[in-house]
């Protein structure tokens, strides 16, 4: 890289998140990228030291949070998840730079919705009202 070039991380709040092709601007808060491989470990005979091997693959599930608006689509897929009729989605979550142009994704694959929590209400409050949903996942790649 030449010297004098200066190259800035990108901002945390562009972000959209896709999920089978459909793009959703809407939210708060997206978490959750995280994979862990478990570490095996084979204690070695004749020596006080154990081989540490690498295990089975683990990913997080990945938490979207946004402001309650009339858009139900996503409170729909899980709730046809409730009744036993599981739709596996794959998706995305898209960085954007300050023009907004996509510089960084992380993909999904295999996704449904594990869990929904509707908003928290509270009259002396002037907080907006948040739904969050989980996302069970079998994979992540970054794009």
């Amino acid at each position: 890289m030449p010297t004098g070039v200066r190259v800035d991380p990108y901002s945390n709040f562009r972000f959209h998140v896709e999920i089978d092709g459909m793009t959703y601007a809407m939210f708060r808060e997206c978490t959750g990228f995280m994979s862990e491989i478990a570490i095996t470990e084979n204690p070695q005979g004749g020596v006080f030291e154990t081989q540490k091997l690498p295990g089975r693959v683990k990913y997080s599930n990945i938490v979207l949070k946004w402001g309650l608006t009339d858009s139900a689509d996503l409170y729909k897929w899980h709730a046809d998840a409730i009744k036993g009729m599981i739709t596996r989605k794959n998706g995305s979550i898209r960085v954007l730079d300050s023009l907004g142009q996509e510089k960084v994704r992380w993909n999904f694959f295999n996704g449904w919705p594990s869990k929904y929590d509707a908003p928290d209400f509270n009259a002396s409050s002037d907080d907006i009202a948040i739904e969050t949903l989980e996302i069970a996942i079998e994979r992540l790649e970054r794009g």
